[in-house]
């Protein structure tokens, strides 16, 4: 057999019987799929001449410039990066006020059901597709052309979220300079940005055991006009952070201090990410591992507190009447979706940094159970610090427990202003919330970047080109998060975060993957390619997950969002104008879209009859890897009659 030629650009057809089980190409040996009813294999090739190998010198049969795709210095690089990513600030902030609402023990029966049925599944999707395509969240989808709408889509999404999460870090770094102080800023009422109506103490108690509303209870205030008072910690969120305006259409100034921090957070993730996973697989080590520490220091703190008990007991205490409603199960999948990291590209983009024979299957179900577990040991945490809160104030635990921004911003200061060495607590807190938010910030750019870079053929290949990738990122993120530092900022960060990565996105992109993975690749044809790479079939649900659960979940959640679709409000008070809701909506549908206008396209672009058109926009795209790995035989009684494999040329 001689040796395939080394012309640039020359596509080369092999024809091979099972007498000659090998096929060279200059040298380098691949095993070919002799069918198993003794049909002639074909190997389709494009060969674009030499090309570097990873030491530097030549690999024959790859393009001119061409850089091997980076893979992790270590396995457990890819662990705490996914970790670090899926793992955030929805795993402490949201579920664990999801799980007291919904019933507390109880929602998580609908919560695990469809962990099993719907974030496993497309989480080792995501992870399965990047590892085998060796390609980000555009390439990926080389798999099935036709739909590389699902890569713009994800980039879109990651690009949106990159840009507004990064506030909530911003806001963080904020308390966290703040906390440095014998008295913490929020403690108290006689700041310049406080009002006559804040009141330090609350003694609702009081006014509850009184008759009279006149009678004067704290200061110089009556019950009725405590009724109307606010706390020094709302003051000072409102008041010196984010200095809020009346409305969107009133944009205001510029806080000067916030702007400051931003920059800051964005210097840290430009110099966490700019070397590629080399750098961000070492700095995931600290961003992953020391907000379990937190965590666990905070819980021995919280559960000796006074209240404490009652407030975990009020977090678990199942209420079965919820398993009736519908609101509870939509909560559980959208939860699911949003806190496993699922549409966004990212995690495809960190597979594709894996060894082509990792177990992604084992690393899918070891993340499950972290990110999961981390939620619900999350919620223990959080609720005996709030049983405590609630216990001080002498109200019920539902007035103190918020989600979202409200518990970090808000309720958790206000918890640590009860304790004594209030400052370290306070700074452990946020301390822990930045690691928290950085790690998936660092994800999320990564993943962005690496989808954007391969876009690029090997010969755009330069020595910078990275390092400039991520500086323009950056500064165009930087540039839209101005607008969320203004007096106005508020309304536009939440904009953004109802819209643009919202469940309706996450659970439409999740949908359509199913969709091109199971029935146009083809679910069995999957299964193949992954028991090539990880020597053995993953659990047979899986397949049918993909097939058919997971769509109808997906789908399902999702009708459901636009049939009980409200108008967006700020605090239940402000309305957003009609003109915002059409931002908000241009912001869901940049990304939605994506895939049906790709679709119309490339099927209208290309030649031929209608069945011609789809046979040649579903062909997969073969990278150069898939040479060796591909031709690799499978399980005995699997036919494999013919593997057209090709370069991606873009």
């Amino acid at each position: 057999m001689e040796n395939l030629p080394a012309s640039s650009g020359s596509l080369v057809l092999l024809e091979e019987t099972k007498k000659n089980p090998f096929i060279k190409s200059n040298g380098i040996e691949y095993v070919s799929l002799a069918a198993a009813n003794g049909s002639v294999p074909s190997v389709v090739v494009t060969n674009f001449g030499d090309g570097p190998d990873k030491k530097g010198g030549v690999v024959p049969g790859v393009g001119p410039g061409y850089q091997e795709r980076e893979t992790w210095t270590r396995q457990m690089d890819f662990i705490m990066s996914c970790v670090g990513f899926a793992v955030g600030l929805g795993n402490v902030w949201r579920f664990p006020y999801l799980c007291y609402k919904n019933g507390g023990g109880v929602f998580l029966i609908p919560y695990l059901l469809i962990v099993f049925v719907g974030g496993i599944p497309i989480f080792f999707m995501e992870i399965s597709l990047g590892q085998f395509m060796k390609a980000g969240g555009i390439n990926a989808w080389n798999i099935a052309p036709l739909f590389k709408g699902l890569g713009y889509a994800s980039m879109v999404i990651v690009f949106f979220c990159n840009t507004y999460y990064i506030m909530v870090l911003a806001w963080g770094l904020y308390y966290l300079v703040k906390s440095f102080s014998s008295t913490l800023p929020w403690s108290t009422c006689d700041n310049e940005w406080n009002t006559p109506s804040c009141v330090e103490t609350f003694q609702h108690q009081d006014c509850k055991n009184s008759s009279l509303t006149n009678i004067t209870i704290t200061g110089n205030m009556t019950c009725a006009q405590l009724a109307n008072a606010s706390s020094p910690i709302v003051e000072f969120w409102e008041n010196k952070v984010l200095d809020i305006s009346s409305g969107l259409d009133e944009p205001g100034r510029l806080n000067w201090e916030i702007l400051l921090c931003l920059m800051a957070v964005w210097v840290i993730v430009y110099f966490c990410v700019w070397k590629g996973v080399k750098s961000t697989g070492k700095v995931v080590y600290i961003t992953a591992t020391f907000p379990y520490l937190v965590l666990i220091i905070l819980l021995v703190r919280g559960v000796t507190l006074p209240g404490a008990y009652d407030g975990i007991m009020y977090y678990i205490s199942p209420d079965w009447s919820k398993l009736s409603q519908a609101q509870v199960w939509v909560d559980a999948g959208t939860q699911v979706f949003f806190s496993y990291a699922i549409g966004l590209g990212a995690l495809t983009a960190l597979g594709s940094y894996n060894r082509f024979n990792n177990d992604c299957h084992k690393d899918a179900f070891i993340l499950a159970f972290i990110n999961s577990g981390t939620s619900f040991f999350a919620g223990f945490v959080v609720f005996s610090i709030l049983g405590f809160m609630a216990a001080e104030q002498g109200v019920e635990i539902s007035q103190v427990a918020v989600s979202g921004p409200g518990l970090a911003f808000i309720a958790y200061p206000k918890a640590v202003t009860l304790l004594p060495v209030s400052p370290l607590w306070a700074a452990l807190f946020f301390i822990m919330l930045l690691l928290l938010g950085l790690g998936s910030q660092f994800v999320g750019v990564e993943g962005f970047v690496a989808g954007i870079l391969d876009l690029f053929p090997g010969h755009y290949q330069y020595r910078y080109k990275r390092e400039i990738a991520v500086v323009i990122c950056c500064l165009l993120c930087f540039i839209i998060d101005i607008s969320m530092v203004t007096q106005g900022g508020m309304y536009v960060f939440q904009l953004f975060d109802y819209y643009s990565a919202s469940g309706m996105t996450l659970l439409w992109q999740a949908f359509w993957e199913c969709v091109v993975v199971a029935w146009v690749y083809g679910a069995d044809r999957f299964m193949d390619d992954i028991a090539r790479m990880i020597g053995y079939r993953p659990f047979f649900w899986v397949k049918w997950c993909w097939l058919f659960v997971t769509p109808c979940v997906c789908m399902g959640i999702f009708l459901f969002h636009l049939i009980t679709y409200k108008r967006l409000t700020y605090n239940n008070v402000y309305v957003y104008p009609w003109w915002g809701e059409v931002i908000g909506w241009f912001l869901a549908l940049s990304s939605m879209l994506c895939i049906p206008l790709t679709f119309i396209y490339k099927l209208f672009r290309a030649k031929g009859s209608f069945a011609e058109r789809w046979s040649y926009l579903t062909t997969p795209v073969w990278g150069a890897h898939h040479l060796e790995y591909m031709a690799t035989p499978l399980a005995p009684g699997i036919d494999d009659d013919r593997v057209v494999i090709s370069e991606t040329v873009m």
